[in-house]
C-alpha cells in the first residue's frame, strides 16, 4: 500500500513572495519530508532498564532535555523525561527496535503515517518561525529540538544544521495543511522557492 503525502494537496513547487533580485542561495528553501520511519519510544516509569546500553543505528538514548543525537540517516529527538522521537530514512529500523525494546519496559508507537514534516532552510529560518512561536530562538543551537506551538497548531522543531540554518517542524497529519500555509505565510517577505 502506498501513502499519500500529509502536504500532497497544498505544496506547491516554484518560487514565491518577495524573490525576485536576490541570490537563490538567499532565499528560503521549503520542503516537505516525506517517507521516513517516525517512532515514539517511552521508558515506563516502573522500568530498570539503563537506556545507555541500548543501541539504534549506532545511536544511543540520552535524557537530555532539548537534545538530539544523530547520523547522516537517524535522529533521535528528546521528547520529553525518558521519552524520544525517532526519525529515520531506514524503514527497516523498526524491526530492530521491535526486538531491543521489550513490551514490558518500553511503549514503543509507529507515528509514521500520523506526521506532516516540513524542511526550512535559510538564513531567515529563525525570523519565519519567530512570527508564530513563542519560544526564544536566538537560544536554538544545532541538533536541539522541543516542542511548542505555531499559530496556535502544536508543532516539534528540530535544528538540524546552522549554515545555513536548517530546521524540521513536525505536525500531526490532520494540521499539517495548516502549518504549510501558515509557514509559507511567513516566509513571502524573505521570498522562498519550494521544492
Amino acid at each position: 500500500m502506498s501513502s499519500i503525502s500529509p502536504l500532497a494537496n497544498v505544496h506547491l513547487i516554484g518560487q514565491f513572495g518577495d524573490h525576485e533580485g536576490k541570490n537563490e542561495n538567499n532565499i528560503l528553501k521549503i520542503s516537505e519530508i516525506k517517507n521516513l520511519l517516525i517512532i515514539q519510544i517511552v521508558q515506563y516509569k516502573n522500568s530498570t532498564v539503563s537506556i545507555e546500553s541500548i543501541n539504534i543505528d549506532g545511536l544511543r538514548l540520552k535524557d537530555e532535555p532539548l537534545k538530539v543525537i544523530s547520523n547522516n540517516d537517524t535522529r533521535i529527538l528528546w521528547n520529553g523525561p525518558k521519552n524520544w522521537l525517532l526519525v529515520s530514512k531506514k524503514k527497516d529500523l523498526l524491526k530492530n527496535i521491535s526486538q531491543n525494546f521489550k513490551e514490558t519496559d518500553f511503549a514503543v508507537t509507529d507515528l509514521s503515517h500520523s506526521k506532516a514534516i516540513i524542511e526550512i532552510e535559510g538564513q531567515d529560518v529563525k525570523e519565519v518561525l519567530k512570527k508564530g512561536c513563542p519560544y526564544n530562538f536566538n537560544e536554538l543551537k544545532i541538533n536541539n529540538s522541543f516542542n511548542s506551538i505555531f499559530n496556535g497548531i502544536t508543532v516539534t522543531i528540530d535544528m538540524s544544521n546552522d549554515k545555513p540554518f536548517k530546521i524540521r517542524i513536525m505536525t500531526l497529519r490532520s494540521f499539517g495543511e495548516s502549518l504549510y500555509h501558515s509557514i509559507t505565510d511567513a516566509s513571502l517577505e524573505f521570498g522562498y522557492k519550494s521544492f
